[in-house]
């Protein structure tokens, strides 16, 4: 019996069987099984037609038909380090893919070897849209000492570098942080210029430096943050937007509206303040997706009015193959909000 299954989304899950394909049964065709299947089709062609039809007005007017909304232009991702299991590179990457991901984002530096890590991502088709810096804390850009924030370049030019190998497009970075021993203003004034140091290999290689809004004490107005990415006066520096850090302190569909095209990407988490005020400042991470204080509809609708289109990559607790699928359920909720 032929299936018409019909994918939620372009490059995951089943894809549909050629229209009017004709069953065989023990291998032999009947004239009666060819009337039979006339009239389905010519259902499969005037569906066709229709979908057709329909894309192309949505693609000449930017209008679709009554009634009907279009997917939002939102791929979904997560970090590689949220894949737990005794799973090869591949095996993870093919995981990924079985639950409808359309990528992952890389650590670098790491150890891992970039050669399987290229063969799996060409193996499995799951894209690596970009990399994160792992050692952006370890190695601040606002470090007083001037050999730490020299080590922080290098760990930028390392993880460039890989983002182009895998073929992504940004580098998540944290510009610094502010503590007792690192002020504000000096953070400011310190980690600019470190970034400006890698900025033509940034330029030359085609990745973007996206800076992230997180839990470092610095940049904590949109105000701000849009300010500092202003003064780099450089396409190749611009904002990952982390909606469930700004819950704390704000609200994320505010940050949205106000730093406008600088955002290039999305991290995805939820927060409780009601956790936060029960039972502590970092309990509020521990909550599902939908379960926190995020207003996922206000974000949506902030990334609507920006006109927002690419990645967003889950930035919270993983495992193995039945809490990922979880996750992917989970964020195909939040972006139909």
């Amino acid at each position: 019996m032929c299936r018409n299954q019909v994918s939620p989304s372009a490059g995951s899950g089943p894809q549909p069987d050629r229209a009017g394909q004709a069953p065989r049964a023990g291998g032999c065709w009947s004239e009666k099984r060819e009337k039979e299947l006339l009239p389905r089709r010519s259902f499969f062609k005037t569906a066709g037609r229709a979908l057709a039809a329909t894309g192309l007005l949505a693609a000449r007017t930017g209008r679709l038909p009554a009634g009907e909304t279009a997917p939002r232009p939102i791929k979904k991702a997560v970090k590689f380090t949220m894949i737990e299991g005794d799973m090869s590179i591949l095996e993870k990457f093919k995981l990924l893919k079985q639950l409808g991901f359309d990528g992952v984002e890389m650590p670098s530096p790491s150890s891992l070897d970039r050669r399987e890590v290229l063969e799996a991502r060409d193996a499995s088709g799951l894209a690596i849209h970009g990399v994160f810096n792992s050692v952006h804390w370890k190695l601040p850009l606002s470090h007083p000492d001037p050999a730490v924030r020299a080590r922080g370049v290098e760990g930028m030019r390392t993880a460039l570098g890989d983002a182009k190998f895998y073929g992504g497009t940004t580098m998540l970075l944290v510009p610094g942080k502010v503590d007792k021993t690192m002020p504000y203003d000096k953070a400011y004034t310190r980690s600019q210029p470190e970034i400006r140091k890698v900025l033509p290999l940034a330029e030359e290689l085609g990745i973007v430096i996206a800076i992230e809004n997180v839990w470092n004490n610095f940049l904590l107005s949109p105000l701000e943050a849009a300010r500092y990415i202003d003064e780099f006066e450089s396409p190749w520096v611009r904002a990952y937007f982390d909606v469930g850090n700004v819950v704390r302190y704000g609200w994320p569909e505010h940050w949205i509206r106000i730093l406008g095209k600088r955002i290039i990407k999305l991290d995805i988490k939820e927060y409780s303040r009601k956790k936060r005020d029960d039972e502590g400042l970092w309990k509020g991470f521990q909550v599902e997706l939908l379960e926190g204080d995020c207003d996922w509809p206000a974000v949506m609708k902030a990334l609507d009015e920006i006109k927002f289109s690419g990645w967003a990559t889950a930035e919270i607790p993983g495992g193995g193959r039945d809490r990922l699928k979880e996750v992917a359920d989970r964020m195909d909720r939040i972006f139909a909000s």
